[in-house]
């Protein structure tokens, strides 16, 4: 009998592991009770003799990974029981493409989380449901029945929000694809009517940031839930930054001033962080749009990192090669290269070979994060980086939090590159 068969039986059941409980149990359990909110899961510490439910996060069964033959994604990431559960359950709830993509984008943390422990807010919060260490667990709340099959408040109200968590989820997936599919329309229909395939008119807002990142949009104009329209402008692929962005002399102004600022009667807001702009009639936004792209001239910007302690004349001999080397990557022949030196290196707590960073953590913290705004200020495509591990790092992991392309030099059989850091690296 398939898994689904099984879970959906009128007399469905399931069993798990008692004890502390974790985001991996807490959402399988979560996804049986999505697919059958009737299944009776059962909490112990060992698998009752001749069981014939689903078995799930214990018992050195098909759905249990402490084995240590369990099974590894081809990525690397390890299976855990969620993402066992998932395999064979969620093209089912999601369709195969979509079930993937939630795989990748969901289940693969929290199975990365209780493999590995590696950290996870999701995971922290369930893990919160947990009683702390000195309490004893009130039977509040909890009927007998509940009781003998092993469940506490706390489970119970974990899977609760776990349920809620992927409801939600499965209905913005599901919006997603529709979504895709009715930029896909609209495009296409664009395509046989002609015009500027940069300006996208929508016929009521789609979210399409994403769809639309790997084509020739740069704006896409729609109708505002507060009358007129609204136009966004579009960002690159691999970029913060956007394809055409609004004139400067737009940025923050409204009514009268953008009015005369744009020559548009219609105009009515630009926001100054030019991430948006309001008008009152479609011509109006269609023509924003012409001269924001008429006027639009900024090169490409990569900003390259240099250790704060090297020779004048090794920055110079080597920034030319560097210049050189990065004006060769696709579309940055006419980049501009602004050249930074990272922060010097601050006071050490020294024990012989060994040093500390003197500095308290917040005021660390506070100072990487004040040189990273800096870097950003230069609006750069990506940051290049040849400098002293130890002065790069944190600036680099916190560039990387920022979904900032860090690029580096390496080499692989005797050739020297410009690689890009892969994202999750």
């Amino acid at each position: 009998m398939k898994l689904s068969e099984q879970i959906k039986k009128q007399d469905a059941k399931a069993f798990t592991h008692s004890g502390k409980f974790h985001a991996d149990d807490v959402f399988s359990s979560a996804l049986l009770l999505y697919l059958n909110p009737q299944i009776t899961i059962t909490r112990g510490n060992q698998v009752p003799e001749g069981y014939d439910g689903i078995v799930f996060d214990i018992g050195r069964g098909r759905y249990d990974h402490h084995q240590r033959d369990s099974r590894v994604r081809e990525n690397g990431v390890p299976y855990a029981a969620f993402g066992l559960l998932w395999e064979e359950l969620g093209s089912g709830i999601l369709g195969e493409t979509l079930a993937q993509r939630f795989d990748e984008e969901f289940v693969q943390p929290l199975d990365k989380n209780d493999n590995t422990g590696e950290k996870n807010e999701l995971a922290s919060l369930i893990g919160n449901f947990n009683p702390v260490w000195d309490e004893t667990e009130a039977a509040d709340g909890v009927t007998e029945e509940k009781r003998d099959r092993g469940l506490s408040v706390g489970f119970l109200r974990a899977v609760q929000v776990a349920g809620m968590v992927l409801e939600n989820k499965f209905a913005r997936y599901r919006a997603d694809a529709r979504a895709d599919e009715k930029i896909n329309q609209v495009l296409a229909m664009q395509e046989t009517q002609g015009g500027d395939a940069r300006i996208l008119v929508l016929p009521e807002f789609v979210p399409c940031q994403k769809r639309l990142k790997e084509t020739d949009t740069a704006f896409v104009i729609f109708p505002s839930n507060r009358g007129g329209y609204c136009i966004q402008p579009q960002k690159k692929p691999d970029s913060m930054n956007y394809k055409c962005s609004f004139p400067k002399q737009w940025l923050g102004l409204e009514n009268e001033e953008l009015q005369k600022a744009t020559g548009l009667a219609s105009a009515g807001f630009c926001h100054k962080g030019g991430f948006l702009m309001t008008v009152g009639d479609e011509a109006d936004a269609i023509r924003a749009c012409e001269i924001s792209l008429e006027e639009y001239e900024q090169k490409p910007v990569i900003v390259c990192l240099w250790d704060a302690g090297e020779a004048q004349e090794t920055k110079n001999c080597e920034r030319e090669e560097t210049e050189h080397m990065l004006r060769q990557i696709p579309d940055m022949t006419d980049a501009q290269i602004c050249h930074m030196t990272l922060p010097h290196l601050p006071d050490l707590e020294e024990q012989g070979m060994y040093a500390e960073v003197a500095m308290e953590k917040e005021d660390w913290k506070k100072y990487i994060k004040e040189f990273v705004k800096q870097i950003l200020e230069c609006k750069p495509e990506a940051v290049y980086v040849t400098a002293d591990l130890f002065a790069a790092y944190p600036v680099v992991h916190a560039l990387r939090k920022k979904h900032m392309p860090v690029l580096m030099r390496a080499k692989k059989e005797g050739k020297t590159c410009i690689v890009r850091l892969p994202s999750g690296s």
